[in-house]
C-alpha cells in the first residue's frame, strides 16, 4: 500500500490551516458574545434567518393593527363623551316639556318664556355636541372634509360616508357615528324638536304632548347610538389586546431563534480559547527542527 510523503511544509501548512479555523470560531463566539445575537448575517442560519424574516413581518402587522385600534378608540372614545352629554340634554329638555305640560296654558307667559329660553339654550348646546371634532375630523359628519357636520340650523352638513379601522386580518370596524343615526333626520332631528318645543312653549302649549313622544324617541336613537359605540369600543379594546399578546409571543420567539444563549456562549467561548491555547501549544512540540535547520 504506497504511502503519502510529509514533508515539514505540509505539516506546518495544515497545523496554520487548523489553527486559523480554531481562531475563526474564537471570533465567531467573541462576535456572538459582543452583539448578543446567534444571527447576524443570512449566512449564519439560512433556516434561522427566514423564520426571523417571518416573525419580523408578522410583528411589523400587528402592530399596524395596535395603531388602527388606538386610532378606532379615539373617535369612539369622543364619541361616547360626546352622546353621553347629549343624552343628558335631552333628558333636560324633557324634564323642561314636563315642566311646561304642568302648568299648561294657565301658567304665565314669563314662566313659559323661562322655560322656552332654556330649551333654546340645550339646542345649542346639542348642535356643538353633534360638531365634537376628533383630530379636526367631526365625528358625526361621516367622511366629509369639511370642519363641522351641522350648521348653525341644525342642517346636515355632512355625508353618508363610513371611517372604518383594520384592527385584524379579518375585522375591519366602524369608528364614526352617523349624524342621521344619532340625531334624526329631516323634520325629525333633535335639532327640529327642540326647536318646536321651544316655539309650542310661546305659543301653544298644548302641542306639548306631541313633542313629549317626540323626545322620547329622540332619547332612544342617543341611547342606542351610545351602546353601538361601547360595543364597537370593546370589540376593538380586545382585538389590541390579542394583537398586543401576539406580538409578546412572536418577540420571545424571535428571540429564541435570533439571541444568543448567554451561558451557554460563554463557556463555548472559554473552552475554545482553552483549545486553542492547547493547540498551540501541541504545534510547539509537533513542528522540530530539520535537518535544514542544523546546516544553516
Amino acid at each position: 500500500m504506497p504511502g503519502f510523503r510529509v514533508t515539514e511544509r505540509s505539516m506546518a501548512t495544515n497545523t496554520l490551516a487548523n489553527l486559523q479555523l480554531n481562531l475563526a470560531r474564537n471570533q465567531q463566539l467573541q462576535d456572538q458574545l459582543s452583539s448578543g445575537k446567534l444571527i447576524k448575517h443570512a449566512s449564519d442560519s439560512p433556516g434561522g434567518a427566514v423564520i426571523a424574516m417571518q416573525h419580523r413581518s408578522d410583528m411589523a402587522t400587528l402592530n399596524q393593527y395596535s395603531r388602527n385600534a388606538d386610532d378606532g378608540m379615539g373617535w369612539l372614545s369622543m364619541a361616547d363623551t360626546a352622546l353621553t352629554s347629549a343624552s343628558t340634554q335631552i333628558t333636560r329638555a324633557r324634564e323642561l316639556v314636563l315642566t311646561g305640560l304642568s302648568s299648561g296654558s294657565s301658567g304665565s307667559a314669563e314662566a313659559r318664556e323661562a322655560i322656552a329660553l332654556e330649551v333654546d339654550n340645550l339646542r345649542s348646546s346639542l348642535i356643538d355636541l353633534a360638531n365634537t371634532t376628533y383630530l379636526d375630523r367631526p365625528i358625526f359628519g361621516g367622511t366629509t372634509p369639511g370642519p363641522v357636520a351641522y350648521d348653525a340650523s341644525g342642517v346636515y352638513q355632512g355625508d353618508q360616508g363610513q371611517m372604518n379601522r383594520t384592527i385584524s386580518a379579518s375585522a375591519t370596524v366602524r369608528v364614526d357615528t352617523g349624524g342621521d343615526e344619532v340625531f334624526g333626520s329631516g323634520t325629525n332631528t333633535v335639532f327640529a324638536i327642540l326647536g318646536r318645543i321651544s316655539n309650542d312653549l310661546r305659543t301653544d302649549p298644548s302641542a306639548l304632548s306631541a313633542d313629549l313622544a317626540d323626545i322620547d324617541t329622540a332619547q332612544k336613537r342617543v341611547q342606542s347610538a351610545l351602546s353601538g359605540v361601547g360595543s364597537r369600543y370593546n370589540q376593538i379594546s380586545q382585538m389590541q389586546q390579542t394583537a398586543e399578546n401576539r406580538v409578546l409571543d412572536l418577540r420571545a420567539q424571535l428571540s429564541d431563534v435570533e439571541d444568543i444563549d448567554l451561558p451557554k456562549t460563554i463557556t463555548e467561548l472559554s473552552l475554545q480559547q482553552t483549545a486553542y491555547q492547547a493547540a498551540l501549544a501541541a504545534t510547539a512540540k509537533v513542528i522540530q527542527p530539520s535537518l535544514v535547520d542544523f546546516l544553516r
